[in-house]
């Protein structure tokens, strides 16, 4: 597997853990930056990791800022990617089972490093499951289809 991993500076710590943990258990990762805890806006690393998702470069994302949500909106923007902000390990779950969720967001003020690494361990850990929640998926991704005809 192999996952493409961003963060703006808030989460520059976070980002640099979460790979070196992610490395040390045989995953390959793509490290889309920042790469400095210099301040740096979050929206174009969040296109990118969505985009590397997208084009197949990377099986799924994890992007981290100082609480989730400004990652997810954008990343979320982007056609064809479903983001989830995340904070807890049944959320992780479920954003993969239920959801289909390609990227999950994290939020380094909110959450500490141990948690972090026990949601990327769900998430990463299962799979989507279809069932009913293929035909849910199918309605949010006909509706973004809409506004781009």
């Amino acid at each position: 597997m192999k996952i493409g991993i961003g963060s703006d500076h808030n989460a520059f710590e976070m980002k640099s853990e979460l790979i070196n943990y992610l490395r040390g258990q045989g995953i390959e990762v793509e490290d889309y930056g920042c790469f400095s805890p210099d301040e740096v806006d979050y929206p174009n690393i969040a296109f990118t990791v969505a985009n590397g998702v997208l084009s197949n470069e990377v099986e799924r994302g994890i992007l981290c800022c100082g609480t989730g949500i400004g990652m997810a909106m954008a990343a979320n923007k982007i056609p064809g990617i479903r983001a989830a902000q995340v904070h807890d390990t049944y959320s992780a779950e479920r954003a993969q089972l239920s959801n289909n969720a390609q990227i999950i967001t994290l939020g380094s003020k909110v959450i500490g490093i141990e948690v972090a690494k026990k949601i990327v361990d769900e998430y990463l850990s299962v799979s989507f499951e279809g069932g009913n929640s293929s035909r849910k998926i199918d309605q949010i991704m006909e509706k973004e289809n809409e506004f781009k005809k």
